[in-house]
């Protein structure tokens, strides 16, 4: 889904419990002035394997540092295979150099904290955010290449939001 460009939601806070490919932990209040995409995935979902990480990795590798690329491990099914050992083991395997957080629960087996902010329905899904921190496009499932090519390049194309002092 595309989202209106007149007035999108500001993206919710990722609330993650462990982070993988980043020396610190990540936020989206440190990542603003940034575009940011963020691929929720799971690592036993065909769909993220075939398509949603092989997709995160393209963009990853096609904007480099303009785009901030973020992985969202969102486990709401097949808890006790998906842990972070397997999770670990799964990046290393499929090359996934980029940020990857894991989705934090509030209660054993419900869903995760970030899936359920961003109301997302599965995975994979696909959120971008624009430099003022808010959602400007969310799908799931396979997203065509150009389409989303064209997203980001539009997102990154806009200028700045202002800074605090900024007239």
């Amino acid at each position: 889904m595309v989202l209106s460009d007149d007035s999108p939601p500001e993206a919710p806070e990722l609330e993650v419990s462990r982070w993988f490919n980043t020396p610190s932990p990540l936020t989206l209040a440190g990542m603003r002035g940034e575009v940011v995409a963020i691929e929720a995935f799971q690592m036993l979902c065909p769909g993220c394997v075939l398509h949603g990480i092989p997709q995160a990795k393209r963009l990853h590798a096609a904007f480099g540092d303009e785009l901030r690329v973020i992985g969202l491990h969102t486990v709401f099914e097949h808890h006790d295979a998906m842990q972070p050992v397997s999770l670990e083991a799964f990046l290393h395997e499929f090359g996934v150099g980029f940020p990857v957080g894991v989705d934090a629960h509030d209660e054993v087996g419900g869903p995760p904290v970030t899936m359920q902010r961003y109301g997302l329905r599965g995975t994979p899904s696909l959120v971008l955010v624009d430099r003022a921190g808010r959602v400007r496009f969310e799908r799931l499932g396979q997203v065509d290449d150009l389409e989303l090519g064209s997203h980001v390049t539009r997102l990154l194309d806009e200028a700045p939001p202002p800074t605090h002092g900024d007239p």
